[in-house]
């Protein structure tokens, strides 16, 4: 079958922050937030455009009371110490809103039949007080040269907490190494519409440089997309070598009818274009609380770069 990529068009409905991966062999992995947030689904594909009408399986399905009951949000598939794992956040249904991140362990090499098991939350080094302590989402992972690093989103503060990002080097798949460092804060106005929210870390390589693009303020259309980096060499636990653009470098565009872009991840097709997957709306007005909304919709973006290889982030 031939496919035609059509760019900033809906890919596949009702799945928010996707998460698309490349196997060893070629093969594309896709998973998301379904709009039930009740478990996780993985499709996989030859291509990145067969991933749209793959067979989708459930591999892992809430808890019916306590921890990983609800809110099962932001899957993401990485393969790393050796394995595949998957991390995702997900709450209490007699405390909604304890959202924690946790971890699951695919016990063979193939993701989508062999059998996943529960690896518990996501733990802090040893020494660290404070990480997973609060509402804390979005994991990521990457590695560099040699080393694994994890990041996520995490509310602090009291009454309407605000969400900053962290970074930290993995001692395992389900433990971090280092305490926790502090790299984003929504410091903008365009980062604090309706909420101050910095979110949906998505690591990205390119001529030097490490690119992490992020997401902010609220799940409506003020949902944009924001962007960090470092030189490849620096010292990446350290909050003063990430660089913060002062704008957003990507938002809703009405004259397209996409609205609240944002929650991306980056692959490669097979032509060697870095593309990236992320979810936006097609209606301005939402109807209800635009969290249980479920029409945030996957789409595709061909990313161009710069001269100096910063990417660049165009309908």
């Amino acid at each position: 079958m031939i496919y035609m990529t059509e760019y900033n068009k809906v890919f596949i409905t009702q799945r928010a922050d996707p998460f698309v991966t490349k196997g060893k062999n070629g093969e594309y992995y896709f998973t998301a937030s379904v709009p039930e947030y009740d478990g996780i689904r993985l499709r996989c594909a030859d291509s990145i455009e067969g991933l749209k009408n793959a067979k989708e399986k459930e591999v892992w399905h809430k808890h019916p009371e306590g921890k990983m009951s609800i809110h099962v949000w932001a899957p993401e598939l990485h393969y790393l110490f050796g394995g595949w794992y998957i991390y995702f956040a997900a709450g209490d249904k007699d405390d909604i809103w304890n959202i924690r991140p946790y971890v699951l362990k695919c016990e063979g090499e193939d993701p989508m039949n062999d059998k996943w098991v529960e690896c518990g939350p996501m733990l802090p080094a040893d020494d660290d007080e404070f990480s997973f302590t609060q509402f804390s989402l979005d994991g990521t992972t990457f590695e560099h040269k040699g080393k694994n690093y994890f990041v996520w989103a995490e509310k602090v503060g009291s009454g309407k907490q605000i969400s900053n990002l962290y970074i930290a080097e993995m001692e395992s798949p389900n433990k971090l190494k280092t305490i926790q460092e502090l790299i984003t804060s929504p410091d903008y106005a365009w980062e604090r519409i309706g909420f101050w929210v910095n979110e949906g870390p998505a690591v990205l390589k390119n001529k030097g440089r490490i690119y992490l693009t992020y997401s902010a303020s609220d799940t409506g259309p003020a949902y944009c997309m924001g962007l960090l980096s470092a030189d490849e060499n620096s010292d990446l636990l350290d909050p003063q070598n990430w660089k913060k653009e002062t704008r957003p470098v990507l938002a809703s565009d009405e004259s397209l009818s996409i609205y609240g872009p944002g929650h991306n991840s980056f692959t490669t097709d097979d032509d060697g274009n870095i593309i990236m997957v992320y979810h936006a709306r097609t209606e301005k007005e939402i109807v209800g609380d635009p969290l249980y909304n479920p029409n945030r919709h996957t789409m595709l973006m061909k990313v161009d770069f710069k001269e100096d290889g910063e990417p660049v982030f165009k309908y």
